[in-house]
């Protein structure tokens, strides 16, 4: 599976973010990553970055760069989601308190904006947490939109898991999605209307349980603890593997359905806030500025996600 794309992977580890990266990393995906930026939003920035870097210890990602990145959203204060993640972040697999990696001595920010300005206009930027990072990297130096290939991210929905009208990364801080939504740059949506379609349930762990590497044994001690915790808040019959969908998208993009919609942040609305309102039929007559991703192929999922995870070898 021949690509070579060059990927910035922005998160917030989080049991679907570190499963996107190993997915990402995997010999299986030939995609490329530049460096991971981590963000405030399951858990606080510090503790996010510890478990990008436990994940790049378990994958064996040593040379690449792992920058931290903002504390806080542009305007509001942080919101966490321990109920779902634990207070790690990462709950559920045994995993040392310090990881062997260290971060690079460089704000995320200005990495993104390094990377982007030297690069042959080829980086994809890949959010699977708040783009708070993103949106302070457009508006720092806006010279990078241009440059920008594709963003894949992770956010929002035609419905709310935060609130019955705003999904979690997008609520966390809408000022800085409405950046990158009308910055122009050119967008892929990944929200809770086809992640929620990724569900992993305890047949889905018994049957990665087969695998048996020390990577997708990790990945089930990651879904054992997010499965229990979503059927214990959200009532759900599993896990949605939300953050999956980036990585799986960029290794075979046959597997989603996708649309070329208009999509618009709101920033004002006392019930709304953080809601994608998504014009799926046009209505606004205003120009489409995402590719928003609808459904996906169950078949083509699950056999890339558990070839990717066979890849890895002890």
């Amino acid at each position: 599976m021949a690509n070579n794309k060059k990927l910035i992977l922005d998160c917030d580890p989080g049991h679907d973010d570190a499963i996107s990266i190993i997915l990402a990393a995997s010999k299986l995906s030939n995609l490329n990553i530049e460096a991971i930026t981590t963000v405030a939003g399951n858990v606080e920035v510090e503790k996010n970055t510890v478990n990008a870097l436990r994940v790049c210890d378990i994958v064996g990602l040593n040379d690449i760069p792992v920058a931290q990145g903002a504390s806080t959203p542009l305007f509001r204060k942080p919101e966490i989601a321990e109920e779902i993640h634990g207070e790690t972040g990462l709950d559920g697999p045994e995993m040392p308190d310090n990881p062997n990696k260290k971060p690079v001595d460089q704000h995320a920010v200005d990495l993104i904006i390094n990377r982007i300005m030297a690069s042959n206009d080829d980086i994809t930027l890949v959010p699977t947490g708040p783009l708070t990072n993103i949106g302070l990297a457009m508006i720092k130096e806006p010279k990078i939109i241009l440059k920008i290939k594709e963003i894949v991210l992770m956010g929002g929905g035609t419905f709310g898991n935060w609130t019955p009208a705003a999904e979690f990364n997008i609520y966390v801080d809408a000022e800085a999605a409405k950046v990158v939504f009308e910055s122009g740059a050119p967008i892929t949506m990944f929200g809770l209307d086809v992640t929620h379609q990724a569900i992993a349930t305890r047949e889905t762990v018994e049957r990665l349980s087969e695998i048996d590497n020390h990577v997708s044994n990790f990945v089930v001690d990651l879904l054992k603890f997010f499965i229990k915790t979503n059927e214990d808040v959200f009532d759900m019959d599993g896990g949605p593997i939300h953050d999956a969908c980036t990585a799986l998208y960029l290794m075979d993009p046959e597997i989603f359905g996708v649309k070329h919609v208009r999509v618009d942040i709101e920033t004002k609305g006392e019930f709304t806030y953080g809601m994608t309102c998504v014009d799926t039929l046009g209505v606004t007559n205003r120009e489409p500025n995402v590719h928003f991703a609808h459904q996906l192929n169950h078949k083509k999922f699950w056999g890339l996600f558990e070839d990717a995870l066979s890849s890895y070898s002890d």
